[in-house]
Order: C-alpha cells, then structure tokens, then sequence
C-alpha cells in the first residue's frame, strides 16, 4: 500500500479473518495530484432520526426564548454543551397520525402517512423518509441505512386500538408493505457493521475465541499507519480506540450476563443491564458506523411506544406508558418529564461525542444531520401536534444551530422531513403532506 504519489480510495478496509474494517475519512483520501491535496478531505453528508416515545411535557421541552437556546428549558437543559449545533422546532404536527393512537404516532414519525386500520397483515403505510434519503446516498456505503432500536423482544398481533403491531415495531418502511426491523443487540450491530460471519450460534461459539476484531487486522494497520502522515495517524489511531472501547464494553456485558447465577432466557448475551449503559453503546455504535462510512443514514427507537419500561436509575420506578397517561396529575407529569429529560441527554453526550470526532475541516456533528423528536404531543389525549422536535448537526455547512424556530399555527412535520432531504442533496416536490421547506440554513 504506497499513498505518497497517489490519494487512499475512499473505500479503504483492513480485512482479516472474516473482519471488514471501514477507516474513517482521511486527508490521504484527497487526489494527491490535485490542489485539494494540502486541504482536508470533501466530507459527506449524513442524516439520522431518533425517536423518543409518549410525546412530552411541552410547558418543560418548550424553550423560554422565541429565537434562541440561550436559556433552556429544563428538560432541554442537558444540551447546553452542544446547543450551537440544535435546533428546536415548535408548532409541528402529524395530521395523518390522528385519530390518534400509540401506533400511528410511532408509524406517521417517518412516513407522516396515514397507516392502514388493520389487525393483519394487510398492512399499509407509506415509504419513509430515512429510505427515500438511502436510495439517494446511500448506494456507495457497505450498508445504504441502519435501523436500530432498544427494545430486544418484537411484539406480534393487534397491539394499539386495532392496529397491527408493525406499526410500533417499525420506524423504517422501504416501502407502504416492507417495514424494515430494528436491532437492538449491541454484539449483532457490531457484527453487522464489522463482519462476524456464520449463524448466531457460530458467532456466539466465535466469540469466546476471539480476543478483539483488531487483532485481526493489526497488519495491515501497521502497515498502513507507517504510510500516512502524522494528522492522518492521529485520526486512526483515536477511531481504531473508540473501537477496541465498544468491544471491551460489548465483552464486559457479555462476561456480566454469563456470570448472573439467575437464570435470564429473554435477554440475549451482551446487552448492558442498565437502560443508559445499552443506550450510549448503541449510540456509540452509530458514531463507528459513520465515522467509518459504513452507513450514512441511521434510524434509532429509543423505545418502543406504549412501553412499560421503567426507569429506576433516574428515580422514576414507574411503567413510562401509564405515566404518560397522566390524568394531569402533576406527580405523574414531573415524572413523565424526568423521563423526556433522560432521554435528551443520552442525545446530547451523542452530539458531543460526534463534535468531538475531527473529520476533513470540521467534525463528525458538522458533517450530519439529526432529528430527535416523538410523533406525539400531549400523550395523556394521544394529540400529534406541537410535537417535541429538535434538529441538530450542520449538514456540510447546509444549517446552524441555536435557534428557537416557533410557527404560530400547526405546520406539517413533512415540511422538516422534506428539508432535511434537500440538506443532505436529495430533492424532491412533495412528501406525504408536505406543503413548503423549513427555514433552516444559514
């Protein structure tokens, strides 16, 4: 491997032992014989969606001021460190999701569709927006989209008045009848970004032969860092450590599981015990798989709608669902809103993380594009309007950050869905119910 007279592809993997490793953007990616030889590399655009269950308390989510995040409200708190790369977005809403349920609150998040009333497999919704953005930039990556969720165990049947459990399963739909499933097993993700080979039980047989997937690719590693320049170096080795760190974390729930005398026959080996511990290692799994251009498009369910998952390292003991019926019982809000406040910080230690990762002339965070946000406003009246919505990230210099963008009456959501295609490159007339763009660049 010889880059001093001509530039390292793009698509450069370490390899070994069934291991495909993907190196993160480097300047040696740059033609050497061009100008743009001595500037950092062309980044790429990316875009991603994290959806948060139950709506919120919007008196706690909406934001004091009219125009900026100078003063947070206390459930956005958490993004103080990042709030340059935020927006938030009020006065949003999902007409298709009405008559308003669990399930067309989760279903209408990505499509903004109308999903067909049904208890069968008849199902029908529309093609989401993650898809659409896959099909246009997604095609020169090993993986053209990523799903990806926390919940372990899908649910089957009729789950929410009458609607098909697939419409809670699923954020993602390839097409109105092809919702694509999530994984929520951290060891599987890693595979699937990094290559394991054979069935689970091959894997799982593999696993405790194997020391770290860097092992494997150490050769070439070497050999490739002696041929690039000091920058370029530094670069790989930080990402080659955020590796080996999410598999000492993967091994070490592993190890954890395996050692619990009780038996557990749901939770399959490798899943942290603790919701935030699983939670940041499926976050962190996201930054690998971007910074080493496996995926440039991302969907991640931090829970599942009407779950009943509770949430003791916060204090809140309580099932979420219940809580979010919550009679205005103002109990019950603050710990609804203590659960919304969880959830937006585990975003934010994700967004300082991808700022923190250089790439090209910025970071990781400049380079992206995230929504964060639930398809449901008032839970306790299952309503789809002035959803919790925030947009973060800078889109390859398409956006900017510290913004409180307010619309005096309901607007689509598939107004931001329609902007966030035309930031990463993909243009398009109309989406569902699209009837403008956001004005979010700068």
């Amino acid at each position: 491997m010889f880059i001093a007279k001509k530039s390292l592809p793009r698509r450069t993997f370490l390899r070994g032992l069934g291991t495909t490793l993907a190196l993160p953007l480097l300047d040696a990616m740059v033609p050497a014989a061009t100008a743009l030889a001595a500037t950092p590399a062309a980044p790429v655009r990316r875009l991603g969606f994290v959806f948060m269950p139950m709506g919120s308390d919007i008196t706690r989510w909406t934001p004091k001021s009219e125009t900026t995040l100078e003063e947070l409200s206390p459930t956005l708190a958490s993004l103080a460190p990042v709030r340059e790369h935020v927006t938030a977005i009020t006065n949003l809403e999902l007409r298709n999701a009405y008559p308003g349920t669990h399930a067309t609150s989760n279903a209408a998040f990505l499509s903004a569709a109308r999903a067909k009333h049904t208890e069968s497999t008849d199902y029908f919704l529309g093609t989401t927006v993650d898809q659409i953005a896959a099909r246009e930039i997604g095609h020169q990556t090993q993986l053209p989209s990523l799903e990806l969720a926390m919940d372990l165990l899908q649910v089957v049947g009729q789950c929410d008045n009458g609607y098909a459990c697939v419409y809670q399963n699923n954020l993602s739909w390839a097409s109105p009848t092809t919702p694509l499933p999530a994984e929520a097993h951290p060891r599987l993700v890693f595979e699937n970004l990094f290559g394991e080979g054979g069935t689970k039980a091959e894997r799982q047989a593999a696993l405790r032969k194997r020391a770290s997937l860097l092992d494997y690719v150490k050769d070439d590693m070497a050999k490739l860092k002696r041929e690039l320049g000091p920058s370029d170096r530094e670069k790989v080795t930080h990402y080659l450590d955020a590796v080996r760190e999410v598999e000492r974390r993967i091994q070490k729930a592993e190890a954890d599981v395996a050692d619990n005398p009780l038996p557990d026959l749901d939770r399959p080996v490798g899943v942290p015990a603790a919701y935030a511990d699983h939670a940041r290692l499926m976050f962190d799994l996201q930054v690998l798989a971007l910074q080493g251009d496996v995926t440039r498009v991302i969907t991640f369910q931090l829970a599942r709608e009407t779950s009943n998952r509770t949430y003791p390292e916060i204090g809140v003991p309580d099932p979420h669902h219940p809580l979010s019926h919550h009679g205005n019982d103002p109990e019950k809000i603050a710990k609804m809103a203590k659960i919304n406040a969880f959830h937006v910080s585990l975003f934010a230690e994700f967004l300082a993380k991808m700022a923190a990762t250089k790439e090209g002339n910025g970071s990781l965070l400049d380079h992206s594009l995230y929504l964060y946000g639930s398809g449901m406003g008032n839970p306790n009246v299952h309503d789809h309007t002035n959803l919790p919505i925030l947009v973060a990230g800078g889109a390859a210099g398409a956006m900017k950050g510290n913004r409180h963008l307010r619309y005096d009456k309901p607007t689509p959501l598939a107004n931001l869905h329609r902007t966030l295609l035309d930031r990463v490159g993909v243009k398009l007339e109309k989406f569902a119910d699209s009837d403008g763009l956001v004005e979010l660049g700068i």
